[in-house]
């Protein structure tokens, strides 16, 4: 069921909200917690799809803050809230709600979500493109427990993990770390199988790819050695290499579906590393809401070294 409110209030979109839950025979959806996408119309129906896709595994209200500037002399006229409430199968397992915010009404965000969270639920923020530099001060970011951003989608990608580094608050992720979940799992469970010491390492990707200096980042600060970043065509991370006295250990992935896992002394062997989805992504962020110790230990680990060395 979808309803279209124009020039409305937060109170007349919760009493909507209850109708329409009324109306598809639920008066309680069973939220595990509210989703606070703040994006911009370009990139809202990628984010809001992405959301409904993980709301299958975890049941959510999705709202989506989509703020609307104007300029000049009519900007104080067309301050107004629109919105567009979606329950139901229109919604994948929650409900969502797009807010369009029309001029100084953009500096209030805030305010306008905060009747609209779910009840006694946890609250995640999500930022798909710009993001703002401290999450943990945005007036929506204030009302989250967790909060994601994506480096990769900045201008500068590797610049913005030093400015992330530096504001960074218990409860803060990025999805440039999110998507290392395989590589780091596949790299912990090599050195199960062969545990060896390693002596330097490198990581091979496309230029400026923000998962891939987190990954040399996690692999110094894990391993206490060196790491060489190595550009190459891409897609996205292709290769890891680990020096070890009694050879390489390698992840090749040149196709970004299936790698292959070379270990001294052991066949060659293919695995599973595709690209994952956003909505997969998101799904896996939404399974814990507490502060990740070591992405931020990946962080500050960079940072403190560029410091001692100043």
């Amino acid at each position: 069921m979808r309803t279209e409110l124009t020039d409305t209030t937060s109170s007349k979109i919760g009493r909507a909200l209850l109708d329409a839950r009324r109306a598809v025979g639920s008066q309680t959806m069973g939220l595990v917690l509210t989703l606070v996408i703040v994006t911009d119309e370009e990139n809202a129906y990628d984010a809001v799809r992405a959301a409904s896709e993980a709301s299958r595994e975890h049941p959510c209200r999705i709202i989506a803050v989509i703020k609307r500037t104007h300029r000049g002399p009519e900007r104080r006229r067309r301050t107004r809230l629109d919105a567009e409430l979606r329950v139901g199968s229109d919604a994948g397992s929650g409900e969502t709600v797009i807010l369009r915010l029309h001029g100084d009404l953009t500096t209030q965000a805030g305010s306008v979500v905060l009747p609209l969270l779910a009840p006694d639920a946890p609250v995640v923020a999500w930022w798909p493109a710009e993001a703002p530099a401290d999450p943990a001060r945005d007036d929506l970011g204030a009302l989250a427990q967790r909060r994601i951003t994506d480096a990769q989608e900045a201008p500068d990608p590797l610049g913005v993990l030093d400015a992330r580094a530096a504001s960074y608050a218990p409860g803060d992720t990025d999805l440039a770390w999110t998507r290392l979940t395989p590589w780091r799992s596949l790299l912990a469970c090599a050195f199960d199988q062969k545990p060896l010491p390693v002596t330097a390492a490198a990581v091979e990707s496309e230029p400026d790819n923000a998962s891939a200096e987190l990954l040399a980042r996690w692999l110094e600060d894990r391993l206490g050695v060196p790491v060489a970043r190595v550009v190459s065509d891409g897609p996205v991370i292709t290769r890891v290499r680990l020096e070890t006295s009694a050879g390489e250990v390698v992840v090749d992935r040149p196709t970004g579906s299936l790698a292959m896992l070379v270990l001294p002394g052991w066949p060659d062997r293919k695995v599973a590393l595709k690209i994952r989805s956003t909505a997969e992504l998101i799904a896996e962020e939404l399974r814990r809401l507490d502060a990740d110790e070591v992405y931020a230990s990946v962080l500050r680990g960079r940072a403190a070294q560029a410091s001692l060395s100043a």
